[in-house]
């Protein structure tokens, strides 16, 4: 009951344009909420405008047929894990599917790491976009190994594009020239329209959000 509380009053406090951070920080120590319950509270909790403003940026799976698609390679990719592992995944404010492992810095592949990506590339292959682009932070290890599984799982179903990485990926998502594949909310503000694929995957698994 004390996380529900503590979505109502961040939410209020948010909707009346305190800095996020701060409304966070002020209702979690108050009701000494443990560090994964506030890291709930920021994935979760998004302005009413701003989440507004996101929502209608929103396309479906059938309108990346021909358009070119550029993925935030690690946010689908871990969030897509977290979808298909049982891992806890959130229905946000903005209608986005996010996770709370805060597991980016510290990821590595594992098993579950094929089973996304061929569900994440299979679900692609079955719209054929014009051209297909994954960006990976290159300041992770490992990410070159990656880009190259990518590359060739990719070319297993004749999709055109690439996967590489770069040390400035938010920046690219940003300004990206076509449909952008993330649940990054400041990637999502400056992109003109937006696809959430880990809430694709996770509604043909027949697995359903957490909503707070």
């Amino acid at each position: 009951m004390t996380i529900a509380k503590a979505l109502e009053e961040t939410r209020y406090l948010v909707d009346r344009n305190y800095p996020k951070e701060s409304a966070v920080r002020f209702v979690s120590n108050h009701h000494r909420l443990a560090d994964g319950e506030r890291f709930i509270l920021m994935r979760v909790v998004v302005r009413c405008d701003v989440a507004g403003g996101r929502r209608s940026k929103v396309v479906r799976l059938e309108d990346l047929r021909d358009q070119a698609v550029f993925i935030d390679g690690y946010n689908v990719l871990i969030t897509t894990e977290s979808v298909l592992g049982g891992y806890p995944v959130y229905s946000c404010d903005d209608g986005f599917l996010r996770d709370s492992r805060g597991i980016f810095r510290s990821y590595r592949v594992s098993s579950l790491t094929l089973h996304a990506l061929n569900w994440i590339l299979d679900l692609l292959a079955s719209v054929v976009p014009a051209r297909t682009e994954v960006l990976f932070d290159q300041q992770m290890s490992r990410s070159g190994e990656l880009a190259e599984m990518v590359r060739e799982k990719m070319a297993e179903r004749n999709l055109w594009g690439t996967a590489r990485t770069a040390r400035d990926v938010d920046r690219l998502l940003k300004v990206a020239k076509g449909i952008v594949l993330t649940s990054d909310g400041n990637v999502i503000d400056s992109a003109d329209q937006v696809m959430d694929l880990p809430l694709e995957i996770a509604i043909r698994s027949g697995i359903k959000p957490l909503v707070l």
